[in-house]
């Protein structure tokens, strides 16, 4: 627990960037956060901008954990990740995997609008000639009927490690658990976006939880959701809400705190971007290491988002601080 900084402290010195992307991702072209600097090092507050102040505020809460407290002590000085394929043709898939070196499982992003199954299958055949293990992960963009059908034929060329979020709902989870059991399910947005995270796991709608530092509220609540759910005998995946190097460390820090780690995660999506706000993070044998990461000055003005934007991000983080604030003075991470 510590005192949560006064919202000037917080903004001193804050800097808006400007992400692009080397592939569309998330719908997005450009991923765009906050930077904060604090007594411990960097935060980054980079709630998607559809998001409600009641829910970004933990966004907030992360950035401040990870700047003014630092990162809880780490176990491992390596964590194991997997390689993220969005929804390309797959005849890109080839070159994607290439930002990947060593990698040996790999998420596919499939239910992609305006695609097909069929594009969906040529594209995890296609990561299947390349990289061992495969997941997917639509989004919750299937109906419980489609997800059947997408698993049976996503699973039939060769095992699948798990379907991240197949459906939007809980109920709807846990009735594909059921037509499909030989397919694990895995739980994203059923979890990060929750008010009890952990409803899902009670419902029996998930066999594997996908836990983002950021959306929690930081490394430590990351934690001790982790150790909640393994009660449950149900293991996670750390992984990235997009985030920018800064964002990347704060995750591969809770990653390399936690007792048991038997998946890849989710952590190596720096590689979607054109351009980040410190040196390329470049996995070593499949795995990144766990490090401080330090934002080099002339890249943050490189990628200076416009003035209206900075403006936006910056009133936005002042709201979210004033609903941190109503918690008497005390911040819990």
């Amino acid at each position: 627990m510590i005192s949560l900084p006064a919202v000037e402290e917080v903004l001193a010195d804050a800097a808006v960037v400007s992400l692009p992307m080397r592939v569309r991702f998330r719908g997005i072209t450009t991923r765009e956060a906050l930077l904060l600097r604090g007594p411990a090092g960097w935060g980054e507050f980079a709630p998607f901008p559809e998001y409600a102040d009641e829910e970004a505020a933990l966004w907030l809460q992360s950035a401040i954990e990870h700047a003014w407290l630092g990162p809880p002590p780490a176990i491992r000085s390596a964590v194991p990740i997997n390689a993220t394929v969005p929804a390309v043709a797959a005849a890109a898939v080839p070159a994607v995997l290439e930002r990947y070196p060593g990698a040996q499982t790999a998420k596919v992003k499939v239910a992609e609008h305006g695609q097909t199954l069929g594009d969906d299958l040529a594209r995890v055949n296609a990561v299947r000639a390349l990289i061992p293990n495969v997941r997917i992960d639509s989004n919750g963009g299937w109906s419980v009927d489609e997800a059947e059908e997408a698993l049976r034929a996503l699973s039939a060329d060769g095992p699948l490690e798990y379907a991240e979020q197949p459906c939007a709902s809980v109920s709807e989870l846990v009735e594909v658990r059921r037509r499909v059991p030989e397919v694990r399910v895995a739980a994203d947005e059923s979890i990060r976006r929750a008010e009890d995270p952990m409803k899902v796991v009670r419902a029996g709608g998930a066999d594997v939880a996908v836990v983002k530092v950021a959306p929690l509220g930081g490394m430590r609540r990351l934690l001790s959701l982790a150790d909640e759910l393994s009660a449950h005998g149900v293991p996670v995946v750390v992984s990235s809400a997009l985030d920018t190097a800064v964002g990347i460390a704060a995750g591969t820090a809770a990653a390399a705190a936690l007792p048991d780690l038997p998946l890849a995660c989710g952590l190596g999506t720096g590689g979607l971007f054109e351009s980040d706000v410190a040196p390329p993070h470049v996995p070593v044998g499949g795995k990144l290491a766990v490090r401080a990461v330090i934002p080099d000055t002339t890249r943050i003005e490189a990628l200076a988002a416009p003035a209206e934007r900075s403006r936006w991000w910056t009133e936005r983080a002042r709201r979210c601080h004033g609903l941190l604030d109503k918690r008497d003075g005390l911040f819990f991470v």
